[in-house]
């Protein structure tokens, strides 16, 4: 047996090669004069933190913002659960894996980036797709479902709205708030037919508002209907609404809302002039607008928004920027309760 074994193996004592000479006793490194500090301190933790940084709580709508701000599209998307790839599981067959040829560790590379994208597209998709798909859409829905018990009246319904590019020639609008009515339901609120029409979603709350421009020569009432429909019901009602040409037709304008001592004192059926109507379908809302004369004079025919917007039309409403009026408020209610609500995107409605 040799008497220098090989480095890492242990065995049986190799007795001394000269029996005359004691081997040295084997000496005992000294004790250290103090503990070793740790490699990482512990982390502590203040009463008021608790679990708060693993599960961030939501964090209430800020006040200060109006809806007379400028709007930005997109928004927080709602809360949901991550979707994720079985792809990332850990691999408890390293063996297997150890006699995998080259071939094989490339083929299942190019699996796993195939596949990481499929799956990523489809998460994409939902949160892009209308309907009820995406987690974002959901809450979104919810949310805005919601605002007219959670909203104060000043930022549903801001005092000012300001309209960039709003009137004929993409001239400038500010709209004064005049009239605000009382939140009701929809008992006698529009005309018989609109509100046929308006039936299947159903009439969860009415809120409505008159404002005046600039100059006090138009009042424009503004509506939002928060109905009682799901997703598919508010997609079935835009469809009809689109297939069918309902925002266009002249039976089918919704009512005005004059308050008295206000410019729209004499804001009646017959002074309406233009209007348009909005089925959203991210949100369970309708918002419309409808607007006319301050000086009450009544209109033998009204116009929807859309053509007295057109160029060259030479209608009374046309002539009068009436369509832009109605039109421009009602954009933006629309785009400043898809963001209050954090709606993914706008889409067009």
């Amino acid at each position: 047996m040799s008497a220098n074994p090989g480095a890492g193996q242990r065995g049986p004592a190799t007795p001394p090669a000269n029996p005359g000479v004691t081997p040295p006793a084997p000496t005992t490194p000294p004790a250290p004069s103090a503990p070793p500090r740790p490699v990482h301190r512990p982390r502590t933790e203040t009463p008021a933190e608790t679990t708060t940084r693993l599960r961030p709580v939501p964090t209430e709508p800020d006040p200060a913002l109006s809806w007379s701000a400028p709007m930005a599209p997109g928004g927080v998307p709602g809360g949901g659960r991550p979707a994720t790839s079985t792809f990332g599981r850990p691999d408890t067959h390293s063996r297997l894996f150890a006699r995998r040829t080259r071939a094989q560790v490339v083929a299942a590379a190019v699996c796993l980036v195939l596949g990481t994208g499929l799956i990523g597209g489809a998460v994409t998709g939902a949160w892009l797709a209308d309907g009820p798909e995406g987690p974002g859409t959901r809450h979104a829905f919810a949310v805005a479902g919601d605002l007219w018990h959670e909203v104060p009246v000043d930022q549903l319904f801001p005092p000012t709205v300001q309209g960039r590019g709003a009137g004929p020639g993409e001239a400038d609008r500010v709209w004064t708030r005049i009239a605000v009515a009382p939140d009701s339901g929809c008992e006698g609120a529009f005309d018989a037919l609109l509100g046929r029409a308006l039936a299947p979603v159903g009439c969860e709350r009415l809120l409505r508002a008159t404002y005046t421009d600039a100059t006090q020569s138009h009042v424009t009432t503004v509506g939002l209907l928060f109905t009682e429909a799901d997703a598919a019901g508010m997609e079935a009602l835009a469809r009809r609404f689109d297939r069918e040409r309902l925002d266009r037709r002249s039976d089918l304008m919704p009512l005005p809302y004059g308050a008295k001592g206000t410019a729209s004192e004499g804001f009646g059926p017959e002074q309406r002039a233009s209007w348009a109507i909005s089925v959203l379908t991210d949100a369970p809302v309708v918002v419309y607008a409808v607007s006319g004369w301050a000086d009450g004079r009544a209109v033998d025919e009204p116009q929807p928004a859309e053509d007295a917007m057109r160029s060259g039309a030479t209608t009374a409403p046309a002539q009068a920027g009436l369509g832009h009026e109605a039109r421009g408020l009602a954009d933006r209610f629309e785009r400043a309760l898809r963001q209050r609500a954090g709606t993914p995107t706008e889409r067009p409605s």
